[in-house]
């Protein structure tokens, strides 16, 4: 390989730009950990994940009982006091008694009198002013048709998920900022390239300047290359804008903020090192692709929940038990002691339920549950294909790279013979001041083309591992 293209084959591959001190520098793979690190799709996706587990640690609560603590407190305007040890109805019942001649209550009468009376005030002491209770309540599922373990398979399914999603979404970023800073380092050498043909401008313009004192030149030789000179400098210009906002926008995927003063540092892949091919076996493609296992796990979840709703039209069993201390009185600070024979209520029950018509809901909630089953079936199915086209553009594109760095090789080293020559007949005044400066612009045109097909092909081999589950 001649020194000229030895010389920009090692500029292609790496970022050539000035360096200054207190300027923060990243490397490449200090760009790619800062950005898995602040990433805000990649902490989106770890809330998710955080998200998952806890519906895994919900779905494990369902299957334990449910404790439940109730108290109330109820104050019922317009009642009068209650006196339980009031005995006034017998004694009036005894006086009636006596006005009728009928003397004194024998034994049997007094007791039924009692027993009138205590009924009496039964009944007045459900009126208390102030009526209060505290329960305690515990249920447990013993059967709800396998939505509770279900439910926990789905919840782990729906975890699963999330993971490969982050995972996914780690290496979109990864890829994301990888092909960022390919195009700085485009951009950097670029700079490099324009500010160099500028230099062999600079000459030509010197000899054109002195050549016009000397009678040799026209003014007209010297408005070319100031033209030349003034198309060059707005060329450099703008590539120095584009570099600035390529910056930004890495920095931005980084998860940082924009810093004017950041450079960076990194290398690309030399083609001619002989990089493996990526594995292009679909039956491995399948394994590694993360947006098919995460469709995979997508319907694993969805037949589950088929069977959730299904269960509609089976029977829920539920086991209750409780207790309950009531307390009324007629003021608010009067309160009897928990008795456990007296005041406690204790009550265990078994509760069975089985819909037996909703209207059609169970019927058409397992319609959607299929439906939704289906659609991500053929999401998979068109996934599949899709690898298919997509990895076979991927190669096409990588092998048409190579034969592109073929092609830009030879440019460069046709255009720099072509310089060389017209260069040196023009000085010798055998050859034309414009075709001299087509000569220094082919040549300029064709290092920048060398560089990008040097770019096109790290993208090329880029998306392929992409394409290919590698990357």
């Amino acid at each position: 390989m001649p020194r000229h293209l030895a010389a920009l084959s090692a500029m292609a591959l790496s970022i050539v730009a000035p360096q200054w001190a207190g300027a923060t520098t990243y490397t490449r793979d200090e760009a790619v950990r800062i950005a898995l690190e602040k990433s805000s799709d990649v902490k989106t996706a770890e809330e998710e994940v955080i998200s998952a587990n806890s519906q895994v640690d919900a779905g494990y609560g369902n299957a334990l009982p449910s404790i439940d603590l109730d108290a109330t407190v109820t104050r019922i305007f317009g009642l009068d006091d209650v006196n339980p040890s009031d005995s006034s109805m017998a004694m009036e019942l005894i006086s009636l008694g006596q006005e009728k001649g009928f003397g004194d209550p024998s034994p049997w009468d007094a007791m039924a009198l009692g027993a009138i009376n205590g009924v009496v005030n039964g009944m007045k002491s459900q009126a208390y002013r102030w009526q209060s209770s505290v329960g305690l309540t515990a249920t447990q599922i013993l059967y709800a048709q396998g939505k509770v373990g279900t439910g926990i398979e789905i919840a782990k399914a729906y975890k699963h998920v999330k993971e490969v999603n982050l995972e996914n979404t780690k290496a979109n970023v990864r890829y994301n900022v990888e092909n960022a800073f390919d195009q700085l380092i485009f951009l950097d050498s670029s700079i490099v390239i324009l500010h160099q043909s500028k230099d062999m401008l600079q000459e030509n313009l010197n000899f054109v300047e002195q050549g016009l004192k000397s009678g040799m030149m026209t003014e007209l030789d010297l408005i070319r290359i100031q033209l030349k000179m003034d198309q060059l400098n707005s060329q450099i210009n703008s590539t120095e804008k584009k570099r600035v906002l390529a910056r930004n926008a890495l920095l931005n995927t980084m998860g940082l903020e924009w810093e004017s003063e950041v450079m960076f540092q990194g290398d690309l892949r030399d083609p001619l090192q002989g990089y493996t091919y990526p594995d292009t076996s679909m039956a491995n493609v399948k394994k590694r692709r993360k947006e098919l296992v995460m469709l995979e796990a997508s319907e694993e979840m969805l037949q589950k929940n088929v069977s959730i709703e299904e269960g509609g039209y089976k029977p829920t069993i539920v086991l209750v038990g409780g207790l309950k201390y009531s307390n009324n009185k007629n003021h608010f600070y009067q309160w009897d002691a928990p008795d456990w024979d007296d005041n406690i209520n204790k009550y265990v029950a078994l509760n069975l339920k089985l819909n037996l018509f909703n209207g059609m809901k169970t019927k058409e909630a397992v319609v959607q549950a299929k439906s939704n089953l289906r659609s991500t079936q053929i999401q998979k199915e068109t996934a599949e294909r899709g690898f298919r086209v997509q990895i076979e553009s991927c190669a096409n594109t990588l092998e048409d790279a190579n034969s592109q760095i073929e092609i830009a090789k030879r440019q460069i080293d046709l255009a720099q013979k072509n310089y060389d020559l017209t260069n040196d007949s023009y000085k010798l005044g055998r050859e034309t001041q414009l075709n001299l400066l087509n000569a220094e612009n082919d040549l300029r045109t064709a290092k920048l083309g060398y560089m990008q097909a040097i770019v096109n092909w790290n993208q090329a081999y880029n998306a392929l591992l992409q394409a290919t589950g590698e990357y």
